[in-house]
């Protein structure tokens, strides 16, 4: 088996014969502020002809730096055959559709299936709506001589599922950022660089976790960090790690490694080629290893040459997306009140009411009583401040999650009065009605409390329930004590152990109890 880097969470496998190619990203994506990093639009000949004409296509969920609408049309052959993941919805199967695909395996969830003599498949999927209604997914390839997950950004529960199809060669993860948390957000800049030391810290753990329970041969670093050209936006990069940013890259990465005794991640760059044979992996690098040092070594000037090399084309997609304004309060009402109206559990858990200032338009979000109108001075809980051309292109394209559409571009600043509360960012992911179906019923079985049937687990000193009540991880797996607070680090929430009430979100407090 070979697989090769075709840049973020995009791979190349070739093996007995046959190719997969999985989340291919080329394309700047949301609002043209993600860029691919270390670049990837110098690749091989050989390579992006693969990349384009492979036997099978895996993308493991729509968001915009893994399903590349602009590749998929305009460079993907569309006779390829797509693996679509087990998810609840057939939303990543129509986006195809109308793309122009038309042959599918349809897998079943972590089931292994053969694809070609020789070669199986299984697709593990995530489907919280924290993920998005559509899902996430980790793939599991094996020829029977070597073994690859692909686990890319997908945060899985279940840690032994992908370990249950044998040993593995190659683990490709993702190990650093990918949200706009809490760059965009209004507060205190000492406060704001300390939650985004706390953060990069999180997702550390996080990583380290599913390291150690997969424990493969050699760990791909891989989804991230997305990179940041437009001047607006640079600051997002982390260079010195001074800035308030939580995008690392791989080499803060691999030294978090080797302090924990593992020196198996691998330098990974577009073109790097990993080569599993006789359970021993061999790495290709398309350039010198000074070469790729410097990228990292001296990131500053790598940022700024791919910067010139891209403003032209960051200028054009800017001016693009000016529009003629429209009655955004008029189309929102018609659009989100019936939305709104059976979604009561959702409004119940965001329990306050939201600005959105699109530009000069003050668009008052009555959650409570399931409204939306010109805000006329009323109190409000969360705020957003976007540019009114991009919420006049989402708007027009009735984008169904304003979390792929809209806010992973960072191009916006926000508020917020309380804790981080999930139910308003699952509202702006559910912006249709299959969606909000999903998420009302996701919002209705937490709000009710229906309860676990799995006992406490024991943690160093304390009994603790064994699931989060976050996205349900299993805290036997995730659950760390730092300090007077127990961690899950799937996503770095915090409980105190005192009481349990829950640091991040009040609402989501723990059982937990200090053993005799």
């Amino acid at each position: 088996m070979q697989a090769i880097s075709i840049g973020h969470a995009g791979i190349l496998i070739r093996t007995r014969g046959i190719t997969i190619v999985c989340d291919p990203w080329f394309v700047p994506a949301f609002f043209a502020s993600w860029c691919v990093f270390p670049r990837n639009d110098q690749l091989p000949e050989d390579v992006v002809h693969d990349i384009c004409n492979p036997d099978f296509l895996y993308i493991s969920h729509l968001h915009g730096d893994h399903f590349d609408i602009p590749f998929l049309t305009e460079k993907m052959n569309k006779n390829t055959t797509v693996l679509l993941p087990d998810f609840p919805t057939r939303e990543l199967e129509r986006e195809y559709n109308k793309l122009g695909f038309r042959q599918f395996v349809r897998t079943i969830n972590g089931v292994e299936q053969e694809i070609a003599p020789g070669v199986t498949i299984a697709i593990h999927p995530e489907s919280s709506i924290t993920d998005g209604p559509a899902g996430d997914s980790a793939l599991v390839v094996s020829d029977g001589d070597a073994r690859l997950v692909n686990q890319n950004d997908c945060r899985t529960n279940d840690l032994g599922a992908l370990r249950s199809h044998g040993p593995v060669d190659l683990h490709w993860l993702q190990f650093s950022g990918a949200i706009w948390y809490p760059m965009v957000y209004e507060m205190d800049a000492a406060e704001k660089k300390q939650l985004c030391v706390d953060k990069v810290e999180s997702q550390f753990a996080r990583a380290l976790r599913y390291v150690e329970s997969i424990n493969a041969t050699t760990v791909v670093p891989s989804a991230g960090p997305p990179c940041f050209l437009d001047d607006d936006l640079f600051h997002l990069n982390m260079i010195t790690g001074d800035e308030a940013s939580i995008f690392p890259d791989q080499t803060e990465f691999q030294r978090r490694m080797a302090d924990e005794g593992r020196l198996n991640a691998a330098t990974t760059i577009p073109g790097t080629s990993f080569t599993v044979l006789g359970g021993g992996v061999t790495v290709e690098q398309p350039m010198s290893g000074e070469e790729i040092t410097r990228i990292f070594t001296h990131k500053a000037e790598y940022l700024r040459n791919y910067k010139a090399d891209f403003d032209s084309w960051l200028h054009e997609q800017k001016n693009a997306w000016a529009v003629e304004p429209t009655d955004l309060i008029g189309t929102l009402k018609l659009w989100w009140e019936p939305l709104m109206a059976m979604a009561p559990q959702v409004r119940a858990g965001i329990g306050a009411n939201c600005l959105l200032n699109a530009g000069d338009l003050a668009i008052y979000i009555n959650f409570v009583d399931g409204t939306v109108q010109q805000h006329a001075g009323e109190p409000f809980s969360f705020r957003f401040d976007i540019a009114r051309d991009l919420v006049e292109n989402v708007v027009a394209q009735r984008a169904v999650d304003w979390s792929n559409a809209l806010f992973l571009s960072a191009r916006f600043t926000a508020w917020r009065a309380g804790e981080y509360n999930e139910y308003i960012y699952n509202f702006f992911k559910s912006l249709s009605v299959e969606r909000m179906t999903r998420t009302e019923s996701e919002a209705k079985n937490k709000l009710l409390g229906i309860p676990s049937d799995e006992s406490d687990i024991v943690i160093g000193d304390y009994e603790v329930q064994r699931r989060c009540p976050h996205r349900n991880a299993d805290l036997s797996v995730f659950g760390e004590i730092d300090g007077d607070d127990l961690v899950c680090t799937l996503h770095g929430w915090k409980f105190s152990l005192e009481d349990g009430h829950c640091r991040n979100a009040a609402e989501k407090a723990i059982r937990v109890r200090k053993r005799s």
